[in-house]
């Protein structure tokens, strides 16, 4: 079938059939349609939508378009965690090897940052020589020595999501929860899961900034990894200020191997509590757990013991990183940055962040990226001191920037923007806003 009969139908808002849709995902891998092609359809889903049975055909057809991960002779369940993304959240170096320890296998093929967004990518390699570009092979055997791998997309996993996404976000064309649900699952489901729990955000730093948008995404990733056999779980977690204590890349590994060691402090609880919660619900959802009460107890133990760490530890070692920052975790921390202090302007309680704001000028400090091919500083980043609630005065520090000499005063005046100071105590965000299940 041609493309303009495919585009045709759903511009006119006719619903595509399973078969159409795969036409239009093997022509972008096979190149039997043009980037303008791809670009009109994706548009006229925008448009037009699509109904649950087009998306998950969307997603199969795409899930289907490379390599589908075969953990079969690993006995353990298989559970993995996504997150749509937002400022300072580094939840999966925790997770990881806390599932890992109780015995779930934990394949995690994780992103980079781009825009706002750290990624778990970008967090791991501020470790000196730790190695994302795994092969299936070394995939597995990681996973068999330690319970968990944390790798790269490759080539062959979902290649047709890696040109439909770049084709969309120079289309504005990326708002689109069926395309989104189908761009995220497919890539989790070639994982061969038994078990996914999925943090989407809300709030100023979130892709998805209001309550309700949220929601809907959320249901829309849990029917769909249900419909495709998952058992799938999503937690609407609060984005409306920065997650835990660091926001940077080898800061926040600094934080994660402070927790893992037992040796955070309050500032860091955010993170442990959040990490907890979505581990806790993978340990039920992998039959690891019988109850949520349960599956945190065990789950606090595995941190509480050093066996988590342990496990974090292994995986360095067999991903080749140096270890020895999980001995002396300030060794990531690079004493030639200089320190700038971003300071209230007034008395009062701190009311809101501009979540968003910080994690786009953490990126023109160098700690991010614009476009996917840019190159990062992995050292950069940003303490934050206080939270929406804390009580300030005039002239104290909110944030600490850790940035280059030679960064502009401009620089940390939007940091301070992004802090607005009431004179009235304010109502602290829930961490956990809402869980949406269907087991």
């Amino acid at each position: 079938m041609r493309p303009q009969k495919i585009i045709a139908k759903k511009r006119d808002g006719e619903e595509l059939s399973a078969s159409e849709i795969e036409t239009f995902i093997d022509g972008i891998c096979d190149g039997s349609w043009a980037d303008y092609q791809i670009s009109a359809m994706a548009m006229a889903m925008v448009i037009r939508g699509l109904n649950e049975a087009e998306q998950d055909a969307l997603t199969n057809a795409m899930l289907h378009s490379g390599e589908v991960l075969d953990f079969s002779a690993i006995a353990a369940a298989k559970g993995d965690k996504h997150s749509t993304g937002g400022v300072g959240d580094k939840t999966s170096l925790i997770i990881a090897p806390v599932v890992a320890a109780c015995g779930v296998a934990v394949p995690m093929i994780s992103g980079r940052g781009l825009g706002h967004t750290g990624g778990t990518l970008d967090k791991l390699e501020a470790i000196p020589g730790y190695n994302v570009n795994l092969t299936s092979s070394e995939f597995h055997r990681i996973i068999e020595k330690c319970g968990f791998a944390m790798a790269g997309q490759t080539a062959d996993i979902v290649p047709a999501d890696k040109k439909l996404y770049a084709l969309r976000d120079a289309t504005a064309t990326v708002p689109c929860i069926p395309l989104i649900v189908a761009s995220i699952m497919s890539k989790k489901l070639a994982e061969g899961l038994d078990a996914l729990v999925l943090d989407v955000k809300t709030g100023s730093g979130a892709f998805m900034r209001e309550f309700e948008d949220s929601r809907a995404l959320a249901l829309a990733l849990v029917r769909t990894g249900t419909n495709f056999g998952v058992k799938t779980e999503a937690v609407i977690s609060d984005m409306s200020q920065p997650l835990g204590q660091y926001v940077g890349n080898a800061v926040e590994v600094y934080e994660c191997m402070n927790i893992l060691r037992g040796e955070a402090d309050a500032s860091a609880a955010m993170t442990t509590d959040l990490s907890l919660e979505l581990a806790a619900r993978l340990l039920v959802l992998a039959n690891a757990a019988g109850s949520i009460d349960e599956a945190r107890i065990r789950a606090e133990e595995k941190l509480a013991n050093g066996e988590a760490f342990e496990c974090f530890r292994q995986n360095v070692e067999l991903q080749g990183g140096d270890v020895r920052v999980c001995d002396e975790p300030t060794s990531l921390l690079d004493r030639e940055l200089v320190r700038m202090y971003v300071s209230a302007p007034s008395n009062g309680y701190v009311s809101s962040i501009d979540t968003l704001a910080i994690g786009n000028s953490i990126c023109s400090t160098g700690g991010g990226r614009v476009r996917a091919e840019d190159t990062i500083d992995h050292s950069v980043g940003l303490e934050c001191l206080v939270k929406i609630g804390t009580r300030v005065s005039e002239g104290e520090p909110l944030a600490i920037l850790s940035c280059r000499a030679g960064t502009k005063e401009m620089v940390v005046k939007q940091f301070a923007d992004a802090y607005t100071i009431a004179d009235e105590d304010v109502v602290i965000p829930e961490l956990v806003r809402a869980v949406i299940s269907r087991h």
